[in-house]
């Protein structure tokens, strides 16, 4: 299998990134490997408005196991690896629909397209990618097993008395949609704990208390 493309995101690592795509409009880029750096590629993708990307689990290691436990059901109840979206999979793959934000021509490295709703650490091997075809794909009727038994509950970001450092709003209401999703491990439900996450070149601090979520903290990368 050939790499074709990596991803250029704001997730700096895997805390944080949303658990499935979409979930958060946040922006990010395919950027081509050099040999795949052709525009005649692309040619007719700018008609749709949405893109199958196939992808590896790079920050995973090579373990899996045939049950999982996944984060929505509290990290207690274990599913067959095969039923769940876990990362922990034979084959590492990952499979994501975003949307195709437009297609731009990088001085650099070429073509690039432009997408958000990616759930994708930065620098994440993309391994494909294919249309999304609404007469094929979508289908209103499907039943979604465990998963039609979860709610789709979000939490209330408040930004306390956090700094908001030179640049931070370019980057605000893209983070409180990811941090609305609440990053934390299902099973950990502790008021006082002070969680951090980095994104966009930012180091994020917040606490969780009920369905509020707090940040503390707001500071430069690096």
């Amino acid at each position: 299998m050939i790499q074709i493309a990596h991803i250029e995101s704001g997730y700096a690592e895997k805390f944080g990134v949303p658990r499935q795509s979409n979930l958060a409009p946040a922006p990010g880029r395919i950027v081509f490997e050099p040999e795949f750096r052709n525009f005649d590629a692309l040619r007719g993708l700018e008609g749709f408005s949405h893109i199958w990307v196939i992808w590896e689990f790079s920050e995973n290691g090579p373990k899996w196991e045939p049950t999982v436990r996944p984060p929505r059901l509290g990290g207690n109840r274990r599913m067959g690896v095969f039923a769940t979206r876990s990362t922990f999979r034979p084959n590492a793959l990952g499979l994501s629909c975003v949307r195709v934000e437009g297609i731009g021509k990088d001085p650099q490295v070429g073509p690039v397209i432009l997408v958000s709703g990616a759930d994708m650490v930065d620098g994440t091997p993309i391994y494909d990618i294919k249309p999304y075809v609404r007469y094929a794909d979508c289908h209103p009727d499907a039943v979604c097993g465990w998963v039609d038994e979860l709610e789709d509950k979000r939490l209330e970001v408040v930004w306390g008395q956090a700094s908001s450092p030179r640049g931070f709003e370019a980057v605000r209401k893209e983070l409180g949609e990811i941090l609305s999703l609440d990053p934390r491990p299902q099973y950990v439900d502790d008021p006082e704990r002070e969680f951090g996450m980095a994104y966009s070149g930012y180091n994020v601090k917040f606490k969780v208390s009920g369905s509020v979520l707090t940040v503390t903290d707001v500071s430069r990368k690096g």
